[in-house]
């Protein structure tokens, strides 16, 4: 078989992902991928899977099919079935959080077939911190639609690639980071991720994240989002070994906090705006307020608040497919509403007087020219 470096330039990766080493890409958060379009009648990838806990698959989708790859083959290989001719398409993508991560270490193709050019990743980039509902956990699990989640589902029902957030992007036509992690809370020492261990505050501006890995430091150069939306505050009841609201000087505290982090990106983001909400799965409306406080704290035109129509009501349990996908539409309409602002703003600064006038006076200094 043809054998394919993952350092190939015409694969293209999406997600917080560890390049270090070119031809051993790491692959630590929900929804991040590689995609490679192909001709030949075989394809199959080699990876090295590191287990932290539960069972796991990868996603794939293939010629516009979504397939499960269950992982734990002794060689690491893993076929994938590929029918007729012409140019294949694939995408092979993270449907779990912390639950693992792997090494892409080769791909194979048939004798005959190569790697083809693919049309350039979207220009508008979405970046999406948040905790289980935005990594899409237990989101398969349909036929517990607005109902409490199944007692054991051993991370089987997770899948990244249906969170509101990947929909999202693909609504906007847009490529996506998902920041997000199950159970996660603001705080260190609250919410569930790692049993508490760690909150967004240790793990937003990480590339490994995981409790038994060691840390390291994402490069936020690397991709510079457009909109930015955070979903935090769904697990942050959850401390001192119960679930309880913030005390007034907690809350300040947590406010303090999130728009620390809310100004650190600001500056890496110098042109992004922030999106502050929270999704549909039920909690106190405590948790919305304080978000209307942190936006109004915040005071600035790139910070926008949104509620979806049926935030922190619609179900006890995950939202499955349906209620994700009634969370993407929404989004997705709020942020179209922003960019129509955005283009509706600069087509009245270049319609203004000033610019008019000057515009009038370069035509007939032109028309003067020798």
């Amino acid at each position: 078989m043809k054998e394919i470096r993952p350092s190939d330039e015409r694969l293209q990766y999406m997600g917080r992902i560890d390049v270090q080493n070119p031809d051993a890409p790491v692959f630590y958060w929900a929804g991040s991928l590689v995609q490679l379009a192909f001709t030949g009648t075989q394809l199959t990838f080699i990876i090295e899977n590191h287990v932290s806990y539960n069972g796991m698959q990868l996603g794939c989708i293939i010629d516009g099919q979504e397939r499960q790859i269950a992982l734990g083959d002794a060689d690491n290989r893993y076929d994938i079935p590929v029918s007729g001719g012409g140019v294949h398409k694939c995408i092979l993508f993270k449907r779990q959080d912390s639950t693992h991560h792997f090494v892409l270490q080769k791909i194979l193709l048939s004798e005959d077939g190569d790697l083809c050019e693919l049309p350039p990743l979207p220009e508008l980039k979405l970046e999406c911190y948040g905790d289980s509902v935005t990594a899409g956990s237990v989101v398969e699990a349909v036929d517990c639609v607005a109902a409490s989640d199944p007692p054991v589902y051993d991370s089987v029902y997770d899948n990244a690639w249906h969170s509101y957030a990947m929909q999202t992007a693909r609504l906007l036509g847009a490529q996506v980071h998902l920041v997000a992690q199950g159970g996660i809370a603001l705080f260190d020492h609250t919410g569930w991720f790692a049993d508490g261990r760690y909150g967004l505050e240790t793990v937003y501006d990480k590339l490994c994240y995981f409790p038994d890995q060691p840390m390291t430091k994402w490069d936020f150069s690397r991709y510079i989002p457009d909109f930015v939306t955070v979903a935090i505050g769904q697990n942050d009841q959850h401390f001192d070994g119960r679930d309880q609201l913030l005390d007034p000087e907690q809350r300040e505290r947590w406010l303090n906090t999130y728009c620390e982090i809310l100004s650190d990106l600001m500056k890496k983001y110098p042109k992004a705006v922030f999106i502050l909400m929270l999704t549909v799965l039920m909690h106190d409306d405590f948790w919305e307020t304080l978000l209307d406080d942190a936006c109004e704290r915040m005071s600035s035109p790139r910070v926008k608040r949104f509620r979806f129509t049926r935030s922190g009501k619609a179900t006890p349990g995950h939202p499955r497919i349906p209620e994700q996908c009634e969370m993407a539409c929404e989004l997705t309409e709020f942020i179209q509403s922003l960019r129509g602002e955005a283009a509706g703003q600069a087509l009245s600064r270049s319609d203004s007087p000033q610019r008019k006038a000057g515009t009038r006076r370069r035509k007939t200094a032109d028309k003067s020219a020798p």
